[in-house]
């Protein structure tokens, strides 16, 4: 009898860590499927639009960024546009002797078309190689401005890592308006189907995992 009990009070603890471990798993399923889910959502985050001092085009996302900064322009919402100046292919193909417009000059052909005036455009120095090089080059730019109000122009996906970086680089010298081009084919609830939409998750996610970690990741030289 006291054998019984004692097999007994052995297997109650382990029905108890077995219950107790299936929750826990079951919980960080559930908790994983909601990340995945909502993920995408998550990285898009936009400020509401007000008069600035300048329009910011990041790099990338051509045409739809540089033809969402003429849509802001034409509507009033800053007197100048801000170009960035890719460091790379640019670089490698000097070396090679081969001719090569950098982004900023289809960037600048895209905005004439749009109907910005030329004076209106600068490409602002020096060459970039990520989006931390860009927003330290743009509040840069803008001498004798203390807390410039920039409107950021970026995709989607891109929102939420360009407003963490700005509130680390900016340190007071610019107020960033984070805007998504609107014809961005990015789609949050359902960023999964498409591998492009896939591979800018993945992508941005890491981007902000850095940033958070203070950047130990660097750019490639």
């Amino acid at each position: 009898m006291l054998q019984n009990n004692s097999s007994e009070n052995i297997k109650y603890p382990r029905r108890r860590f077995c219950g107790i471990f299936f929750g826990l798993a079951v919980a960080v399923c559930i908790a994983f499927v909601v990340i995945f889910l909502f993920l995408g959502r998550w990285l898009v985050t936009e400020d509401a639009l007000q008069k600035a001092d300048a329009i910011a085009v990041l790099s990338g996302g051509i045409p739809l960024r540089a033809e969402e900064a003429a849509k802001l322009y034409r509507d009033g919402y800053a007197p100048k546009i801000l170009l960035t100046h890719p460091a790379e292919p640019s670089a490698a193909m000097a070396a090679l002797g081969i001719p090569y417009s950098a982004e900023d000059f289809y960037s600048l052909q895209i905005l004439l078309h749009e109907g910005v005036p030329q004076d209106a455009i600068e490409v602002v120095t020096p060459p970039i190689r990520n989006t931390a090089d860009e927003l330290a080059a743009i509040s840069k730019s803008l001498p004798g401005i203390t807390g410039a109000t920039v409107i950021i122009v970026t995709s989607k996906a891109h929102t939420r890592r360009v407003h963490i970086l700005g509130r680390r680089l900016a340190q007071g010298r610019m107020h960033a308006l984070v805007h998504a081009a609107s014809d961005d084919p990015f789609n949050p609830r359902r960023w999964w189907a498409t591998t492009d939409d896939a591979l800018d998750v993945v992508r941005e996610v890491l981007g902000i995992l850095n940033a958070w970690a203070g950047f130990p990741l660097r750019p490639s030289q």
